[in-house]
């Protein structure tokens, strides 16, 4: 049984890696200048989802950063108002789900700071945010943390995942946060 499971165990893994890169594929073709680098994919996630109200915002272009299997996690507060993850979506569940609103009542949002680690081919960036309905609205009427995980191929740069947190009275975005290496 242990010859089996290692012989096994090796062609399992060997064939992740081809899985993978054929799933790749099967995304949107990306402007190279959208998926260059950290700061480009970051400044485009945050382009294609804002806008005026009224205005259609291009979901290929959201759906061509994103990795295949990637998820978006917003964390929310049930009735109780215990912390709650408020649902995952993969990239086309969030335009069908939320796109529609984006585009109805108009939503900005901001880069305010970001912090970011990196080891190897991955990087963690927490994206500190604020949302307004217009670019001219004077205050924000959210603002939150993106947690960000990013994957390189070789060739460039792909979203793993967003996983995000509203600032709240009792939760505010810490200082570090704000502004540190904001690009």
């Amino acid at each position: 049984m242990k010859r089996l499971v290692a012989l096994l165990v090796p062609a399992l893994f060997s064939a992740v890696p081809a899985a993978s890169l054929s799933a790749q594929a099967a995304a949107p073709a990306a402007k190279a200048e959208d998926v260059a680098s950290v700061d480009a994919v970051i400044k485009t996630l945050y382009d294609v989802i804002s806008g005026p109200a009224g205005q259609k915002r291009d979901w290929n272009r959201f759906r061509s950063i994103f990795a295949p299997g990637a998820r978006l996690i917003p964390t929310g507060r049930d009735a109780a108002g215990k912390a709650r993850i408020a649902a995952v979506w993969s990239p086309d569940e969030y335009a069908n789900t939320v796109g529609s609103r984006l585009e109805e009542g108009g939503f900005f949002e901001t880069e305010i700071g970001r912090t970011m680690e990196q080891y190897g081919n991955i990087v963690q960036v927490f994206s500190a945010y604020d949302s307004k309905r217009t670019a001219a609205d004077p205050k924000p009427f959210a603002r939150g943390i993106n947690s960000i995980q990013l994957f390189n191929d070789g060739t460039r740069w792909w979203i793993v995942s967003i996983f995000w947190e509203g600032e709240t009275p009792s939760n505010p975005i810490p200082a570090k946060y704000l502004h540190a290496g904001k690009h």
